[in-house]
């Protein structure tokens, strides 16, 4: 059989493929000829064809012409393992830890026209064309949605906490599933959950903002779970920010509400008067970092993860943007230079790197280092050395870096000509040795706890970092090619 595919810029190629062919052999042929990846195949009439149905099923004849649409290729990640999916496709490739949603085989019949796929710490949901939702992985963190599986309809986005997930529906109505004591039970506030537009989340309680700029919080009432202490202050709330255990309200007179741990961000009473006209706020896992229309910052929380800035309050002026890591702060100013506080082995500590930190573009982080890419596309990295907060040993190789990404322990830069340079602990995917071959025009990486994954502009999947946590794709990579 005589098959032409056309991309829409007019480009064609013409192939030769046995009757018995499916079309997702046609659209591998036509990725490695047209050296694009995660293409979709549409007929005349304009009917997108599933690559698992066989070409006589597609209703494709001899001499028939084809257009192949590019697809955009997205992975979610729990801690241990990945999700991969194309935009209204239907497969999704996983791999890591089974437990941890490494595994999708008993739904993998489901996953259909998927739109958009949320974690939990150990497990997935996805939402489907169609408004519904299939969820898969560790059950105590959010894989079992049975008990409520008939009232996941029209849900129009998910979040989560460590242990569940909240899904806000078309009419704006909640519906929670998972841990019960980490958010997955909201039975005492569901008559207040009309018309929800966002959902933030700590670790173990959400916060969700109504329409009317109110607030409804639930869950872990010591993780933020309960406001009832501040309620009446919950008023035109504009955004909501969190720690590990707190939240912090955005109110749109640009000032701060805070409920949650005390000592985990959640009283903010010292600085009170300060917290005028806050534009956004950053947060470590127990601090809130937030700049003010003046670009200045205020900081509250706990001293030894960023809540005491009160040794660098003079030179944060004219603050850009706000980095974190776990315990320690990194702002960028408007000339370019940087300020960092916070725990020093967490990163507080730049003074080493000091006066290399010039015309910084941003900053990226792990769990206890930094990586400042400068303007000139070169990087420099500070903080704790296993963490990554050494570079040296690839400094020269440090140059047009366009982006980093990182696990909780190493760093992974993408250069302008699509290669990777890695470093950071080994077994958290700061060595790319044995696959720094395959690391060619890659157009985005992801990453777990510990292992990356970089999706290249021909479609295929490089991994590396430990097997377990996802740094081993080996057994889906056939599938991978069919997305």
């Amino acid at each position: 059989m005589q098959v032409n595919v056309a991309l829409p810029s007019g480009k064609r190629k013409h192939f030769e493929i046995p009757d018995s062919s499916n079309v997702g052999y046609l659209k591998v042929l036509a990725q490695k000829s047209f050296g694009r990846g995660f293409l979709r195949l549409v007929n005349a009439q304009g009917v997108l064809l599933d690559p698992q149905e066989s070409v006589q099923a597609a209703g494709i004849q001899d001499g028939d012409t084809l257009t192949a649409i590019v697809q955009t290729a997205k992975i979610a990640v729990t801690d241990e393992a990945f999700a991969f999916w194309c935009n209204e496709g239907n497969r999704v490739a996983t791999w890591g830890n089974p437990d941890s949603g490494g595994d999708s085989s008993r739904v993998q019949e489901q996953l259909r026209n998927v739109r958009h796929v949320q974690a939990t710490e150990s497990a997935f949901v996805a939402i489907l064309a169609d408004g519904s939702v299939v969820t898969w992985g560790n059950p105590a963190y959010g894989g079992d949605s049975s008990h409520v599986q008939e009232q996941l309809q029209n849900v129009q986005q998910v979040q989560s906490t460590d242990r569940a997930f909240a899904a806000i529906v078309s009419d704006g109505s909640v519906v929670t599933w998972g841990r019960l004591d980490y958010g997955g039970d909201s039975s005492q506030v569901q008559e207040q959950l009309r018309n929800v537009q966002q959902i933030q989340s700590t670790y173990r309680a959400f916060a969700a903002i109504l329409s009317d700029g109110l607030v409804v919080a639930w869950g872990y009432p010591d993780y933020g779970g309960d406001s009832f202490h501040v309620q009446g202050q919950l008023r035109n709330v504009q955004q909501v920010q969190s720690t590990d255990a707190a939240f912090a309200a955005i109110r749109s007179d640009g000032s701060i509400v805070t409920w949650g741990k005390p000592d985990g961000g959640g009283d903010s009473l010292h600085v009170q008067e300060q917290l005028q006209n806050v534009q956004q706020v950053q947060s470590t896992r127990g601090a809130f970092a937030a700049i003010l229309s003046d670009r200045s910052v205020v900081t509250w929380g706990r001293p030894d993860c960023g809540g005491d800035s009160l040794h660098v309050q003079e030179q944060l002026q004219n603050v850009q943007q706000v980095q974190s890591t776990r315990a320690a702060f990194a702002a960028i100013l408007s000339d370019g230079s940087v300020v960092t506080w916070g725990r020093p082995d967490c990163g507080s500590d730049s003074s080493q790197v000091q006066e290399q930190l010039r015309n910084v573009q941003q900053v990226q982080s792990t769990g206890s280092a930094f990586a400042a890419i400068l303007l000139d596309g070169s990087v420099v990295a500070w903080g704790y050395p296993d963490y990554g907060g050494d570079c040296s040993h690839v400094q020269e190789q440090l140059q047009n870096v366009q982006q980093i990404q990182s696990t909780y322990r190493a760093f992974a830069a993408i250069s302008t000509d699509g290669s990777i340079v890695t470093w950071g602990e080994p077994d958290y995917g700061g060595d790319s040795s044995h696959v720094q071959e395959q690391l060619r025009n890659v157009q985005q990486v992801q990453s777990t706890w510990s292992a990356f994954a970089a999706i290249l502009s021909d479609g295929s999947v490089v991994t590396w970092g430990n097997p377990d946590y996802g740094g081993d794709s080996s057994q889906v990579q056939d599938l991978i090619s069919f997305i």
